[in-house]
This record gives C-alpha cells, sequence and structure tokens, in this order.
C-alpha cells in the first residue's frame, strides 16, 4: 500500500505502480553499484540481467535511484543507461542517508548506496533488497573512524538485505561486532560462515544458518512481528564457480589499499577506487565475480520475497 505521506517525492515505475496495487512481491535494488560499482557497460547489461532475474522468479524488480530530485522506484532503460554512463557520472551523487534530503531539495541525481536503498525501499514498503556486498567498518578506522553508514541503517531499517557479505576490503571482523553491538541478526544462507563478497570463506562465523527461503521469511516475520526493529544481513556466498581464492584476495586488497593511501584517497571514493584497483590487479577477474554473486543473489532475494508475501 503506498503512503500518501511521500508521495511528493516517490516515483513509482507503472510496473512497480502495478505490483504494489496487485499485492504482488516486489524486490528492491540499489544503484551505486551502477553508478559507482562497476565499469560500463557492464554496469547497464547487469542491471537489465538482474531485473529478468528477479521477474523470472514471479517478482518485480525496483531499482532505486534519485533523478531530478525525485526518489525513483523503478527504472526505465533509459534511466540505467543514464545512471551507468561513464560521461555522466560527475552529474550523479553518491547518496547515503547523510545526502539524501540534500539531492532531492536541490533536484539533482543521485545513485542510492546500500544506506540510501534501505531507507527509499522502507518508504515505498518494499521489505526485501539485493545488493552485492554491504558497507562496513573500513579497515585502519581505530585511526579514521571510517565506518558505513550501512551499519546504522541496518540497526534501525525494516528492510532485508540480501548480500554476499561485506566488501572484502573491509574489516570484516570488526563490521560484525558492530553489527552485533546493533542487534542487527546476519544468517548464513546455507552456510555456518560469514562470506567475504569475492570469496566464500572469510574466516568468521555467521550468527545463524537457515537453508530454505520459507525458513528465512519467518525468521524475518517472526523478528519484525515482536517489534523488534531493524534490518537483516542475509550473507549468500558467491557460487563455487565465481569465487576467490581468500588469500590471493587479501594480497590485491593489501596492494590497492597502499596504493589508495599513497594516492590520498578518502571518503566516499575510497571504495570506488579500490573496486577498480582489484579489477587491474586480478586481471578483470574480480569484475566477473562481481556480477556472479549480484546475479546470485538476485535469485535469492526474489524467491524470498515472493515467500514473505505469503505471510
Amino acid at each position: 500500500m503506498m503512503n500518501p505521506t511521500y508521495d511528493k517525492w516517490l516515483q513509482y515505475s507503472e510496473e512497480v505502480r502495478e505490483a504494489k496495487a496487485k499485492g504482488q512481491p516486489i524486490v528492491a535494488l540499489e544503484s551505486t553499484i551502477i553508478s559507482h560499482g562497476m565499469p560500463y557497460p557492464t554496469n547497464v547489461q547487469t542491471a537489465l540481467e538482474v531485473e529478468e532475474i528477479v521477474r523470472s522468479h514471479g517478482a518485480i524488480p525496483a531499482t532505486i535511484a534519485i533523478l531530478n530530485g525525485k526518489i525513483k522506484i523503478g527504472l526505465s532503460d533509459e534511466d540505467l543507461e543514464f545512471l551507468g554512463n561513464t560521461s555522466n557520472q560527475s552529474n550523479i551523487w553518491k547518496v547515503s542517508r547523510r545526502d539524501l534530503a540534500y539531492v532531492l531539495s536541490q533536484g539533482q541525481n543521485g545513485a542510492t548506496t546500500v544506506a540510501a536503498t534501505m531507507i527509499c525501499a522502507e518508504l515505498a514498503g518494499i521489505e526485501v533488497f539485493v545488493t552485492g556486498g554491504i558497507g562496513g567498518v573500513h579497515r585502519g578506522a581505530e585511526h579514521t573512524m571510517d565506518i558505513s553508514a550501512d551499519l546504522t541503517e541496518l540497526a534501525q531499517t525494516n528492510v532485508a538485505v540480501i548480500c554476499a557479505g561485506a566488501k572484502s576490503i573491509l574489516d570484516i571482523g570488526l563490521t560484525l561486532e558492530y553489527l552485533e553491538t546493533h542487534g542487527v541478526p546476519v544468517i548464513g544462507y546455507q552456510t555456518d560462515e560469514f562470506p567475504a563478497f569475492y570469496s566464500r570463506s572469510s574466516g568468521f562465523s555467521a550468527n545463524f544458518a537457515l537453508q530454505t527461503p520459507q525458513e528465512l521469511a519467518s525468521f524475518i516475520h517472526n523478528k519484525w512481528t515482536l517489534g523488534l526493529d531493524g534490518g537483516i544481513v542475509i550473507a549468500n556466498p558467491v557460487p563455487h564457480d565465481f569465487a576467490m581464492d581468500s588469500q590471493i584476495m587479501e594480497k590485491v586488497i593489501a596492494d590497492a589499499l597502499e596504493e589508495s593511501v599513497r594516492q590520498h584517497i578518502q571518503g566516499k571514493a575510497v571504495t570506488p577506487f579500490l573496486l577498480e584497483k582489484i579489477k587491474e590487479l586480478t586481471g578483470g577477474q574480480s569484475l566477473e565475480t562481481n556480477v556472479a554473486l549480484v546475479k546470485n543473489n538476485a535469485h535469492l532475494g526474489a524467491k524470498l520475497a515472493v515467500e514473505m508475501n505469503r505471510h
């Protein structure tokens, strides 16, 4: 059901509007992965393929972005092309919670991070969100205090986030500690171990392991019915055929981090820089893995949305 309070800012695609009217399951998708996470044209092609995966399971995709000062819930192919084309990137904000009101009030364009997508999804009444990996506590955060707003959003916003774990450029141990402090459950899907984005193994455990979309839906329903507000991290490991060796990736990430320090890369520019540097150092393999894990998450997210729609 649409909330008229937010109609001033929300614009639904016809497909999403019709799905909401019919009570069909909907899956939220972020747009930062398009504008700041992958190179063109792989980013646009991946976004289109992910949407088709969601539809193939009987759910409706709702890619979210801010265009001309409006929160768009569901994007056209032309919108995806605009967000993904590198010639437009200087005009596209990377929007988190802090930036949302500014970009809207200024009538500007923005790609939504995990945090901002969660906010917009909740405003639109969408409970399931598929992404690649969540942000977290950055390495060296004891000196920089660089902690992603994704984590604080997970502590307060009622959206289930399907991801391939936290981006392995982060301090995964501290990221999990932060989530624990804020009462955010971390579920390993068909695994006891928390995955590390490019790799299936991080050396850290998930809080719980669940095996089916039905079990996930029951867990989420019980959590929110009990009044336990906040998100859920559903960690879905990258498929075996595309997983990268965790020790090799650790060396690659260390080299990329050293380069970011040498170039004085800071703030929001860190993650895009590191992802591009890792792609370069792995000869493009990391990009193939990134695409594969997002698609894998879309399969699970759509199945979960269909199951939750039955509750």
